[in-house]
């Protein structure tokens, strides 16, 4: 027994673990402020409860072997598929999607963002089991479905950021799976293709989510529309000069002009409060995150772990791209949340779910 805990002790990440805290703690504090003088103050104690309930269960995923969660990904997978397919029929509407099953108590469940910890469990297995053999286009078709049929579900909801996030588990697993580069140009231009069309035949996207994807283009086409949290996020960002107005101080995000800038734009809100050095300490801490994952995968004991750190590393690489880009108007606004920072309680507890398999990973680095 002492023996265990004195190698659990040694094998754990802590300097992950600490990295992932420092930036919680910011989350907690930002959180605070940003909700200071709305109907929504307080929120920052749930988002604690939240990191706390993720810590335990970190810790605990950090001891189950990432291979008995291999072994029974595709049992997952298909559990996953029924409750996305519950969410559609019995799930709860809230301004215009269905995304939710309500829980007893008033809780909210949101099996789209769990669903991306299954896909990594599951498009790791997939993989590895092709491992050291030439990817068929049989292989890469297979792979396509198997992460587009919940991208469909969650789109049906519709919930276009969530489906966005599951696309860099497939791609992260298709460059490790031995993609040939012919293969790639041809998966590219059918994917232009088929989008393209889909895009013009109004059958792929709502036209609302069409108006979010165009507005970041010229957000002043259509300011109060459109275009308006975008110009509020932009204002946000570059009133924090290069100190920010302070905590509690920011004036887009205190005058409540800032639409949600505890979740989608809290990166604006922070920037607006600590300026252009806290956006750098932020970024500088989310790239010591990826460095410490990558280095996990290059020192994991075997394939499938390296696979699943770096399908782990992709979709946090994804959400952070795609929100600080949204927030600076670089990309469009999909409600993409930013990893550990934004409010909720689904999206935390994937991201602490997330890094405890790398954890576990980790810690048996050793082993043959």
């Amino acid at each position: 027994m002492r023996s265990s805990l004195g190698n659990f002790l040694r094998d754990f990440d802590w300097i992950l673990l600490g990295l992932v805290m420092v930036l919680s703690v910011v989350s907690v504090l930002e959180i605070y402020s940003a909700t200071l003088h709305t109907k929504f103050v307080g929120f920052h104690k749930s988002q604690m409860v939240f990191l706390a309930v993720g810590l335990v269960l970190m810790f605990v995923m950090a001891r189950v072997s990432y291979q008995w969660l291999l072994e029974y990904a595709y049992w997952a997978y298909g559990i996953s598929m029924a409750a996305l397919v519950a969410v559609l029929a019995v799930g709860t509407k809230v301004l215009g999607a269905r995304r939710w099953i309500k829980l007893p108590g008033g809780m909210h469940f949101q099996p789209s963002e769990w669903v991306k910890l299954v896909l990594i469990l599951a498009v790791a297995r997939f993989f590895w089991q092709r491992a050291g053999r030439e990817l068929t286009w049989a292989d890469i078709f297979k792979a396509f479905g198997l992460v587009g049929l919940p991208m469909l579900l969650v789109l049906k909801q519709p919930d276009l950021g969530t489906a966005l996030t599951y696309s860099p588990v497939l791609i992260c697993g298709l460059l490790l799976g031995g993609l040939r580069w012919r293969q790639g140009v041809v998966l590219v231009l059918g994917f232009s293709i088929l989008v393209g069309g889909l895009w013009f035949s109004g059958k792929l996207l709502k036209p609302y989510q069409k108006q979010r994807l165009t507005s970041f283009v010229n957000p002043d086409s259509d300011p109060r529309g459109s275009g308006y949290q975008i110009r509020q996020s932009l204002i946000a960002v570059g009133s924090g000069g290069l100190w920010g107005k302070g905590i509690t101080k920011g004036t887009q995000t205190q005058g409540d002009f800032l639409p949600i800038p505890y979740t989608d734009f809290i990166f604006a809100a922070f920037c607006e409060e600590h300026g252009f050095v806290g956006a750098l300490v932020v970024l500088g801490l989310y790239f010591l995150i990826l460095m410490r994952l990558i280095q996990n995968a290059q020192t994991a004991a075997d394939l499938s772990g390296t696979f699943l750190v770096m399908g782990v590393a992709a979709v946090l690489l994804f959400q952070i791209a795609v929100n600080v880009g949204m927030v600076i108007g670089l990309m469009p606004v999909t409600g993409i949340p930013l990893p550990l920072m934004s409010y909720g309680g689904s999206s935390v507890l994937f991201s602490f779910l997330a890094l405890g398999v790398v954890m576990n990973i980790r810690m048996r680095r050793f082993v043959n």
